[in-house]
């Protein structure tokens, strides 16, 4: 679920949440992002902090509409419109959500996966999901980069106060079977939540796991029609068994943004 109407009237564009890609296809079952994170380049220790910045438990205890430093590493680059990005960013200890952060083209440009960065701003929430409000302000760290392993948090669904602790991090669901996107269809998935879009808007799609359903998303600003997980949705059929990564993303409950989708059944 995007913030549809602020964002329309905030960025003239209909620029909203989120927006580009960012992918991997390794996996974990373990069920803390400190044990299942793992480097791939040049940080010595990716969870090190420079001085006078949080950890992530700080940044965590710290009370809503108060401001923050962090450092992290980008995970992916959601969307740039007129010197504002989205960003997921992560580090060995938990995951953070940066909306419409102060960047420039250029710096937005040198926000490659991976990539560290520290963010000024202040910690607010929207609908139960916490991020980095916006208009802070982002620097490139040079010379460490450091990507993170999706935690497979398949068992945590339907558990919603042990599942809200890996908010915005890169997770990995198994085994879920596809579910009628409306009751009485065969329609694997939805444009839009509703039904209203159309192509290139976002995919909603149901999955049940142990007699539960929950909807996930394909957001477009995130994966558009042209990536593989955008065409793979659209081709599921109801019954499929699939695996999923995204990142856990929450509009009122879990709400994950899926970057990729494998037919497993």
């Amino acid at each position: 679920m995007k913030k549809t109407a602020l964002t329309a009237l905030l960025l003239c564009a209909g620029m909203a949440l989120t927006g580009c890609s960012s992918s991997s296809q390794s996996s974990s079952t373990t069920s803390t992002a400190s044990e299942t994170a793992s480097s791939t380049a040049t940080a010595a220790d990716p969870a090190a902090k420079s001085e006078g910045v949080m950890t992530y438990q700080e940044y965590v205890d710290a009370e809503l509409d108060t401001e923050v430093t962090i450092e992290a590493y980008v995970q992916a680059k959601q969307s740039w419109w007129e010197d504002k990005a989205t960003i997921y960013a992560e580090d060995p200890d938990g995951a953070y959500f940066i909306y419409n952060a102060n960047v420039s083209e250029d710096l937005y440009n040198e926000l490659s996966d991976g990539a560290k960065i520290k963010v000024k701003g202040f910690k607010t929430e929207w609908s139960g999901e916490v991020e980095i409000a916006e208009g802070a302000e982002v620097e490139v760290i040079e010379g460490e980069t450091w990507k993170a392993t999706p935690v497979d948090v398949t068992d945590l669904l339907g558990n919603e106060e042990e599942l809200i602790k890996h908010q915005n991090q890169l997770v990995d669901f198994k085994g879920l079977t596809v579910e009628p996107a409306e009751e009485g269809s065969d329609a694997a998935y939805l444009y839009n939540y509703d039904g209203s879009g159309e192509e290139g808007d976002d995919l909603y799609f149901n999955v049940s796991k142990d007699g539960n359903t929950y909807t996930f998303v394909v957001e477009s600003y995130l994966t558009n029609q042209d990536t593989d997980v955008y065409k793979t949705v659209k081709n599921l059929k109801v019954g499929d068994v699939i695996d999923c990564e995204g990142f856990l993303y929450w509009y009122e409950g879990a709400n994950p943004h899926i970057i990729s989708v494998t037919v497993v059944e």
